[in-house]
């Protein structure tokens, strides 16, 4: 047993960093000496060198070391003979050959892998994002040489790179060697491949194998989900997760909270997430989207608690971040957010959320133009994602590129069909100009026949109403869509109804009730406080009170007053009481 053996053995063991020291030592020793090791063992040496470096998370080095392994693997010879380290035991001619075999021919049978050294390659690039250099080493290995991972990665670097077709052959050949690859088989469903062809694709498996008659609805539920088709998605997930040997599967459940969250549903979408972390506490898929959502609804402390917790579990995926980012978006700390949403960014470049967190941020900060970068990389990763259109549809907005807004908008009503959703998307646009008020009208009569319970469409249809000043109706509508459900922005519009109306009573009741929904809205605050101040005349008599105190000799006294509130002031600042 020469030395490297010893350090071979120790790579299995996986002690790294003892690796990392003695490979070290010896390839200077073999560079300072050609003679004391053969090209196959210092081959062996940069492999498990290299391998120690990718574990230290160096991928650069460890990237610079594969190659070089790859280098000395070429020089290697057939009929070179192993040259034995100093002290080996294996220097006898005997020991040399065993059945006619050399040596160095059985030495060769157990050297690193060629393959898996090109597949460590690409990996160290894909972590450094040089997406196209990890696609051309995976691509030199010959297509027949090719395993069902190093296939996985190189779809998913094609579909990244927009080379649908090529990621579509690349995820055929992962289910053709592994027909039960469910990761590949949403992938080729989400390049517009046809549920029935997938679902053939692994048919076999399905009926060969009890208990498996699932997967087929799992791929027709999946195909459902990319087709941009929620409802039935939703339908055929629920039918799945109520069938006793998947139910309370948490994959099952975060899929289906998220599909109540594209659907705009977001009562049911909170439940299923919940359910799924009382099942498992330490998910993580999933949970930046439940993180949006509260934070939405207005309940930042579950949000920073969540997102606390996130963090204990792990801060290497981008989840943790966005939640506190949506946090920070949420308390009108944008910069923050802003910062938030990149290091989710720098830790999954195909985090949605995250791209949705950093547009919103920039576009409050009024750098639309970034902005829309984001929102059209997030479009780009979930074209089914109505929120993604939005946010890109509210940057042309804000810059009065209404004509952008429009095609945009007509897009989407286009490509994902007449929904409630989409007929209020275009209707938000269309109530930007006074041209198309009406259509907007009519639009959102039509989305509400659909859903009279989609919040977005009763919003828009209170804002027309308002302008038209058909209070009474506006009225109507939002207690219609109070009846079941309690929604912080519908109680604050009913309330500037009421106002509206002279029923200050009732509308003080709408403000708190908004408020008790969410705190922070400012908008219910300031109407609350307009109200106590046309409700409190004596306020302005008071007003008057202090000014005829002016001049009347007490006015020092005020001043003592106030530097010694600044004194204190400054002390509380002191003791971090501020």
């Amino acid at each position: 047993m020469n030395v490297v053996d010893h350090v071979r053995e120790m790579a299995v063991a996986g002690l790294h960093s003892n690796v990392r020291l003695l490979s070290s030592m010896l390839l200077t020793m073999s560079t300072n000496s050609t003679e004391l090791f053969s090209p196959s063992q210092k081959y062996q040496l940069l492999v498990y060198h290299a391998d120690a470096l990718f574990h230290d998370k160096e991928y650069r080095n460890a990237a610079c070391k594969y190659t070089m392994a790859l280098q000395q693997k070429k020089s290697l010879s057939k009929t070179s003979k192993v040259r034995p380290f100093p002290g080996s035991t294996t220097s006898s001619p005997q020991a040399q050959k065993k059945g006619g075999q050399t040596l160095h021919s059985l030495q060769n049978q157990s050297l690193p892998s060629e393959i898996e050294v090109r597949y460590k390659i690409a990996e160290c690039y894909t972590i450094l994002k040089l997406d196209k250099d990890a696609i051309a080493v995976l691509e030199g290995i010959p297509t027949r040489q090719r395993t069902p991972k190093i296939n996985m990665m190189l779809a998913n670097l094609y579909k990244k790179a927009g080379q649908e077709r090529s990621a579509v052959t690349s995820y055929k050949e992962v289910i053709r060697q592994c027909p039960l690859a469910l990761d590949a088989i949403i992938g080729l469903l989400s390049l517009s491949v046809k549920g029935a062809e997938v679902a053939s694709m692994a048919m076999d498996v399905i009926q060969s194998i009890p208990n498996l008659d699932w997967l087929s609805v799992w791929i027709k539920a999946y195909a459902f989900i990319h087709s941009g088709d929620n409802m039935r998605a939703i339908n055929t997930i629920c039918s799945l997760e109520k069938k006793s040997l998947l139910r309370d599967n948490v994959d099952l459940l975060i899929s289906l909270a998220d599909l109540y969250f594209r659907a705009g549903d977001t009562k049911n979408s909170i439940l299923k997430f919940e359910q799924a972390q009382m099942l498992d506490p330490y998910v993580i898929k999933g949970m930046d989207v439940y993180g949006y959502l509260l934070a939405r609804e207005g309940h930042l402390e579950d949000v920073e608690v969540l997102g606390g917790r996130l963090f204990n579990i792990s801060d290497q995926h981008a989840e943790p971040w966005v939640i506190s980012g949506c946090h920070s978006f949420y308390s009108k700390r944008y910069s923050r957010a802003l910062y938030l949403g990149a290091k989710a960014i720098q830790l999954n470049s195909n985090s949605v959320q995250a791209l949705l967190l950093k547009g919103a941020a920039l576009r409050n900060m009024v750098r639309v133009q970034e902005a829309i970068i984001h929102f059209r990389e997030a479009m780009r990763l979930a074209p089914c994602r109505l929120d993604c259109y939005e946010g890109l549809i509210d940057c042309y907005l804000a810059s009065n590129s209404i004509r952008e807004a429009m095609g945009m908008a007509n897009n989407v009503y286009k490509t994902l069909g007449a929904n409630a959703q989409t007929l209020t998307i275009l209707a938000t646009v269309c109530l930007e100009d006074p041209m198309t008020q009406e259509k907007a009208k009519t639009l959102l009569d039509k989305a509400l026949a659909q859903r009279p319970d989609y919040i977005k469409a009763v919003v828009k249809k209170g804002e027309l109403l308002s302008r038209e000043q058909k209070y009474e109706e506006g009225i109507a509508l939002l207690r219609n869509a109070l009846a079941n459900q309690s929604d912080c922005v519908l109680h604050r519009m009913l309330g500037d109804f009421l106002v509206a109306v002279n029923d200050y009573q009732e509308a003080m009741d709408q403000y708190s009730i908004a408020l008790s929904l969410d705190p922070n809205d400012q908008k219910s605050l300031e109407g609350m406080q307009k109200m106590e101040k046309e409700e409190s005349p004596t306020e302005a008599t008071a007003d008057e009170d202090v000014d005829d105190m002016e001049g009347s000799g007490e006015e020092g006294d005020l001043e003592g007053s106030d530097s010694e509130a600044a004194q204190w002031a400054d002390q509380e600042q002191w003791f971090g009481m501020q």
